[in-house]
């Protein structure tokens, strides 16, 4: 299939999705929006992978790239391709379908478990999910389930940390796609956002050896599996 990334910043990129998806025989296309690039047109695609980014889905004045985006991801899902949104494109996917964006009660930053929904086990990609499992977060803001939307998974932090729309749109709070240095890229840009809290790890313990980004990255292999 004809994958396209869109990237809203440079230090925030596919990590272990792009492998991923290449070693299962998709063709892979990133579109760097911070760059300036152009919104790809929907005959272009196949799939929609919505990238994560520290801006807001509000701040459509500071990026004037925020509105059409949203206006393609709904076009996307309404046209049946396969869409799958991390944190920001969770937001932007739950915000195109009319949902509401809020800010979080915390801001949640550093590995914590997710749960598996009751009810999530509906969808094959709850299926996918591990009843149990470590993932990476990094977000101050939440969405409400979109319409149709079933919820997957939430954390201690967060009620909402994944929705499936049908068999071919998912969208996820959190990050199992995370590599080591991916992780140490956010620490360096977005080093302002580490202040204390209690959802906020600091930058050793993200980056610690026992990081589990092995497991969080199987849990990414399943659910690409399943989507794709």
């Amino acid at each position: 299939m004809r994958v396209r990334v869109l990237q809203h910043v440079p230090f925030e990129g596919p990590a272990a999705i792009e492998p991923a998806l290449c070693a299962a025989g998709h063709e892979l296309a990133v579109t760097r929006l911070d760059a300036g690039a152009p919104l790809p047109a929907l005959a272009d695609f196949d799939w929609l992978v919505v990238l994560g980014g520290p801006m807001s889905v509000h701040d459509e004045a500071e990026h004037a790239w925020l509105a059409p985006e949203k206006r393609l991801v709904r076009a996307a899902v309404e046209g049946g391709r396969r869409v799958l949104g991390v944190c920001l494109g969770a937001q932007l996917i739950a915000a195109s379908l009319g949902a509401a964006v809020t800010r979080n009660s915390e801001r949640e930053i550093g590995w914590y478990p997710v749960a598996r929904a009751p009810g999530a086990q509906a969808s094959p990609l709850g299926r996918a999910l591990p009843a149990r499992f470590p993932a990476f977060h990094w977000h101050g803001e939440t969405f409400a389930l979109p319409p149709g939307a079933l919820h997957l998974a939430s954390s201690e932090a967060c009620a909402e940390q994944a929705f499936a729309i049908g068999e071919r749109v998912l969208g996820l709070q959190f990050h199992v796609e995370t590599t080591r240095e991916a992780a140490a890229a956010l620490v360096e840009h977005c080093a302002d956002e580490l202040v204390p809290g209690r959802w906020v790890q600091g930058a050793g313990a993200i980056l610690a050896p026992d990081a589990p980004f092995a497991e969080a990255q199987a849990v990414m292999h399943a659910l690409l599996e399943t989507l794709g």
